[in-house]
């Protein structure tokens, strides 16, 4: 076989894995098992089945997983916005800041008195398995999506203690062991990382959004590649500056989430995608680190399966119910967001970076990562559709809308309202005709009811659940959002 042929027979069985992970997004949907879980068992299974499939290297799965994970935050602030995030920016910097450090504290003592595992090393261990990832919390509700605050402060605390965990992750593997002097470099080291991407993301966010408005490019494909540029630009930057370039990526998709800008959706849909990638590529390649042989040893997964066990039950309730005493939430909110607290990818990467920096037992506590984030995502992920159901979250079908019914425009448009009929709210019921009575000088463009349009007539009447665009002078807003919202009596049930 030529050269050609070889390179052809590459790109055919890469292509194929990457279709059947797309596809195993159906089977996801009957075994309410999380696709990230697929494909890592696929990977080791194929690294330990195949011998001509080896292990890609420390360094080089390290530089694809750090790509992925820009890709993924970024993305994932895109997807909550600024507004979203300012609802509930305590709970989202309290959860994912202070709940990582407790939940680590928990962890290692666990770890320690349980297995006797030096102090050292335990902390390390409990720091790589501290993030969580709201993509499998998703992933297993399927087309379900949580009402509410929960949801969004799922999705900001893994954007926040993400960087949080690789940031102290690397603080102390640069200190080298526990002293003294060693906290306070970490502590300092840790500081300096999140000021800096925190500062950095937050002005290369509203750069990135003077640079889209006000500079134009030729063609509509190009735009999409200008933020993925600039993203992967403020990564290294703020790298660069000693700065966490992951917090940088995920505040200035934050920034530019819910701003209006030219060709926003596609570059929303663009960067969804790459990040639906991303997140493939990063458990298959991860898959292919993972030896079973050391996995199936009872000194890694006895530790593995106890301690994912004890931090769904009692460190992660208690770590982060303590960083969110202060806020104001529902109980089954709380509850719901105490016990969904799903590990992904970002606990694999940090138990490579125990591998790289060649820590003792290295394979071992590398093992017991892969269980604990196994274990959670197979059995704690699973019973998370389960849960929702018990604690009567308010949810809704996000069925799939691929039809666009829209118009492109050379300016900016202005007076142009998106609203949606709550139920019980004073435009529930009302005819278009008379909405306008109320509303004042509006005019109503579209109607869509369950994913269809509606003809638009005087005598048209709005139903709950409706989507409508009306044009309107800024001055009516308030008046229309009131119009739209539930009453004081609905919100009040």
């Amino acid at each position: 076989m030529n050269d050609t042929a070889s390179y052809a027979l590459i790109i055919l069985c890469t292509s194929a894995v990457g279709l059947i992970a797309l596809l195993a997004n159906r089977l996801t949907e009957r075994l309410k098992i999380p696709t990230p879980l697929l494909v890592l068992a696929g990977g080791a299974l194929a690294a330990n089945v195949l011998p001509a499939l080896q292990p890609p290297p420390e360094r080089t799965v390290e530089r694809i997983i750090t790509i992925a994970l820009v890709l993924v935050l970024f993305d994932g602030g895109m997807h909550i916005g600024w507004s979203r995030f300012r609802e509930s920016a305590v709970p989202i910097v309290s959860a994912g800041v202070l709940g990582t450090f407790l939940t680590a504290v928990g962890a290692a003592v666990m770890l320690h008195l349980a297995f006797g595992i030096d102090w050292y090393l335990a902390i390390l261990v409990a720091t790589a398995v501290a993030p969580t990832d709201p993509a499998v919390v998703f992933s297993v509700l399927g087309r379900r999506e949580i009402a509410g605050r929960s949801g969004t402060i799922l999705e900001g605390e893994s954007g926040a203690n993400d960087p949080v965990g690789i940031a102290l992750m690397s603080s102390l593997l640069a200190a080298g062991a526990l002293s003294v002097a060693g906290f306070v470099s970490v502590g300092v080291t840790f500081l300096l990382q999140m000021v800096v991407g925190a500062v950095i993301g937050l002005i290369g966010g509203k750069a990135l959004l003077v640079f889209v408005r006000r500079v134009p490019l030729p063609s509509e494909g190009l735009y999409p590649l200008r933020t993925l540029a600039v993203s992967l630009m403020l990564y290294g930057v703020t790298t660069l500056a000693h700065g966490s370039g992951f917090l940088a990526v995920f505040v200035a998709g934050i920034v530019i989430g819910d701003a209006r800008a030219p060709y926003k959706q596609e570059v929303a849909r663009f960067h969804a995608a790459l990040a639906g990638l991303a997140e493939i590529v990063a458990f298959a390649v991860l898959g292919l680190t993972v030896d079973l042989h050391v996995v199936a040893r009872p000194d890694v997964w006895i530790p593995g399966l106890v301690l994912g066990g004890v931090l769904a039950v009692v460190i992660r309730p208690l770590a982060v119910g303590a960083s969110l005493a202060p806020v104001r939430l529902q109980r089954n909110e709380r509850t719901f967001v105490l016990f969904a607290g799903l590990k992904g990818a970002v606990p694999i990467l940090l138990g490579e970076f125990l591998r790289i920096a060649g820590v003792p037992q290295a394979e071992r506590l590398y093992g017991i990562v892969v269980v604990v984030v196994a274990f959670s995502v197979l059995v704690q992920g699973g019973s998370v559709p389960l849960v929702a159901r018990l604690l009567r979250l308010p949810m809704s079908n996000t069925d799939p809308e691929p039809w666009v019914v829209g118009v492109r425009l050379r300016d900016e448009p202005s007076g142009v309202r998106r609203l949606t009929v709550a139920p019980g709210s004073t435009a529930d019921g009302m005819t278009v005709e008379s909405l306008g009575d109320r509303a004042g000088d509006i005019w109503v463009s579209i109607v869509v009811r369950a994913s269809g349009l509606v003809a638009v007539r005087a005598d048209t009447e709005l139903l709950a659940d409706d989507v409508v665009v009306v044009l309107a002078e800024p001055e009516l807003y308030a008046s229309l959002d009131e119009l739209f919202c539930p009453t004081t009596k609905e919100r009040r049930q």
